[in-house]
Parts: structure tokens; C-alpha cells; sequence
């Protein structure tokens, strides 16, 4: 299952994982666009093409599979 997310995760283009990275911090679509400098609009379809990649069907879900990754990354350097 980790193994299946990580996969995912590497799918997503740079924009995107920045986009879910930011996503998972709790910013807001309005706070994302403006460091990344983008619309609002760019945002919400860079996190509809996030959400649909990591098979996501709820934020919840997003972040728990980026605690996963992260805990994964922290324990295999």
C-alpha cells in the first residue's frame, strides 16, 4: 500500500507536488496562489489533478498518504 502511494506521489508533476505539499500544510487555495504566484483557478486545478492522481477521496485521506510518505522518507534516508 505505501509502496502503491509512493508511486503515485511520483506521478505528479513539480507544480503539483508543490501544490499538494502546501495542500497538506493547511494553506488555503488563496494562500497557495499567492506563493506560488498563480491564479486561484491554476490552484484548484493543479489540487483536482492531486487529488485525482493520489487517488484521493478526501483531504483527510491526502494527508494522512503525505504522513506516510514523509514517515517512510524519515525512516529509509
Amino acid at each position: 500500500e505505501l509502496q502503491a502511494v509512493i508511486t503515485r506521489r511520483n506521478t505528479l508533476t513539480r507544480r503539483e507536488q508543490e501544490v499538494m505539499d502546501l495542500v497538506v500544510e493547511g494553506n488555503s487555495n488563496k494562500d497557495i496562489a499567492a506563493k506560488l504566484q498563480l491564479s486561484q483557478k491554476t490552484v484548484e486545478a493543479h489540487r483536482a489533478h492531486v487529488m485525482r492522481k493520489m487517488q484521493a477521496d478526501s483531504l483527510a485521506t491526502l494527508v494522512r498518504q503525505a504522513m506516510d510518505i514523509s514517515e517512510d522518507q524519515a525512516a529509509n534516508p
